[in-house]
């Protein structure tokens, strides 16, 4: 793959919306994948400012139940909670919502891990 411009600004937004996502920092770039994950991802795409953190991590949830794709998903479900943006209440409505798009299997699944995680955030008094 040949070098593509690296945009310092890009880089430094992207670092900053990763942490607004996921609540963790974003230290070392390395790799193609990463950087475009970074510079662009998270440097631009999610940094339009049309929609909200919690209303763009909504939609790919709702994306990731419905293809199949548990474990982003759940990364998704997971820095929801522990960032205040879902509490037990919204993630047991999501699930239901989800059945009738989604399938009910797949919701059955989704809820099963939202339950684990309720449990978990519960025992940590993390869950808002």
């Amino acid at each position: 793959m040949s070098e593509r411009p690296h945009d310092p600004e890009a880089r430094e937004r992207g670092k900053a919306n990763m942490k607004a996502v996921y609540g963790w920092d974003v230290d070392h770039v390395e790799g193609s994948f990463v950087e475009y994950t970074v510079d662009h991802l998270f440097g631009n795409v999610w940094d339009e400012g049309k929609l909200t953190v919690k209303e763009r991590r909504l939609v790919l949830i709702g994306m990731m139940v419905g293809s199949g794709l548990d474990d982003v998903a759940g990364l998704q479900l997971d820095a929801a909670v522990r960032l205040g943006e879902l509490d037990a209440d919204d993630l047991r409505t999501l699930v239901v919502f989800l059945a009738h798009y989604a399938g009910w299997p797949k919701a059955a699944k989704l809820n099963t891990e939202v339950e684990k995680l309720i449990a978990r955030m519960s025992s940590d008094d993390d869950l808002p």
